[in-house]
């Protein structure tokens, strides 16, 4: 592949592991090529997560098979390792989900690299919260950037990621991570339309043509499966929901973010207060989706474009 045009700073150079349930829909491939064609981002690995036993009994298979065809098509096969990771939610609070994937994440976390770390969840928070109850010296080590939960204060919406597994969830906000939430209500700003998507990723190699293809019949499938559901498959746009991971490594959005009391999760995902509200995280609540989409489109190219 191309040498970047540009050259990163050392001290802004970043590590990251990228923990993807890529095969639920279509945006997670768009972030994890984005994150790929990323020179400031060095992709430790990429592990595979599951996304509940709800439509696939294999669903972290699947996700995992999903991430080695990216990487194929991009001709990056040998770029970072690939790595399964939970095959379903944790059975309860205090019991990891013990695969190659979270055992990773410790080890990268505990590594002598002295550059900083991401840990980018793109579904459940399984693997993740895995790691750190197998070994929770790594929560001064890594910052975790998660896409899930409903919108604040109170939730009480199913959101697909928090709701695959919630034990996982209160694992986290109960631990001392460096943690930046993304909730649904500014996730789904990364609203994109088929013909954009036609004119700036398709054309671009294989990548372009399987991502938009693939965008195409998760599109159909979604109108037979939620044919009352509109807001989630319109009919000509979608949301790269995903995508926020990449452009808040790149540029923080310092000023678009809340540091609240970390909450506790309930069934049907509501958030509750806890007594001592000592532990914080950042909660987004917006972000700059040209930014993020434009960079995507440009890396495309660059990268991709005849």
């Amino acid at each position: 592949m191309r040498k970047a045009p540009y050259e990163i700073p050392e001290s802004r150079k970043l590590r990251v592991i990228i923990d993807s349930d890529a095969h639920a829909e279509a945006d997670d491939q768009y972030a994890i090529v984005h994150a790929l064609l990323t020179p400031q981002f060095n992709v430790k690995a990429l592990i595979g997560a599951h996304y509940g036993t709800r439509s696939e009994k294999d669903s972290m298979d699947l996700s995992y098979k999903e991430i080695l065809k990216l990487l194929d098509l991009m001709d990056m096969k040998t770029v970072a390792p690939v790595l399964k990771g939970g095959c379903s939610a944790l059975v309860d609070e205090k019991t990891p989900q013990v695969s190659p994937g979270a055992e990773f994440i410790v080890k990268e976390a505990l590594c002598t690299d002295p550059r900083r770390l991401f840990v980018v969840c793109q579904g459940a928070i399984t693997d993740l919260a895995s790691a750190y109850l197998l070994n929770p010296a790594i929560a001064n080590k890594l910052t975790v950037i998660w896409i899930g939960g409903p919108p604040y204060p109170a939730g009480g919406m199913e959101e697909f990621n928090m709701n695959n597994d919630i034990n996982a969830a209160n694992v986290v906000f109960d631990s001392d991570l460096d943690l930046w939430q993304v909730p649904m209500n500014v996730y789904t700003l990364m609203k994109i339309s088929f013909a954009e998507l036609w004119e700036k990723v398709r054309p671009h190699g294989q990548i372009g043509k399987y991502l938009f293809d693939n965008m195409m019949q998760v599109n159909h499938q979604a109108a037979i499966m939620f044919p009352d559901n509109a807001s989630f498959a319109p009919g000509e746009s979608w949301q790269l929901g995903d995508s926020p991971v990449v452009g808040l490594m790149l540029n923080d959005h310092h000023f678009h973010y809340d540091v609240i009391p970390a909450p506790r999760v309930t069934t049907g995902c509501c958030y509750i207060p806890r007594l001592d509200n000592t532990r914080k995280i950042r909660v987004y609540n917006y972000l700059d989706s040209r930014f993020i989409l434009e960079d995507m489109f440009a890396k495309l190219k660059y990268y991709f474009g005849k």
